[in-house]
């Protein structure tokens, strides 16, 4: 990932995530740069619900929720 993406990535990440520990934060751009692919299809669908209505924390719990078990198999 280029230094700027990942400059603004992780800006955007401590905007979002403020009340997360910085060790989290961190932990979750690893997993982001490692899986580009299956965050940009996550943040794609959650755009998708948004558009459609759904307020932004409702859709991203819905993604999540879809999406749990391979989250859990990327996190271990």
């Amino acid at each position: 990932m280029g230094f700027f993406k990942n400059f603004m990535l992780k800006q955007a990440l401590k905007a979002k995530m403020k009340d997360v520990p910085e060790a989290e934060r961190e932990r979750m751009l690893a997993l982001m740069e490692k899986n580009p692919d299956f965050f940009k299809k996550i943040g794609d669908e959650v755009q998708k619900r948004v558009k459609s209505g759904q307020s932004e924390m409702a859709a991203t719990m819905v993604v999540m929720r879809e999406h749990q078990a391979e989250l859990q198999r990327l996190m271990k």
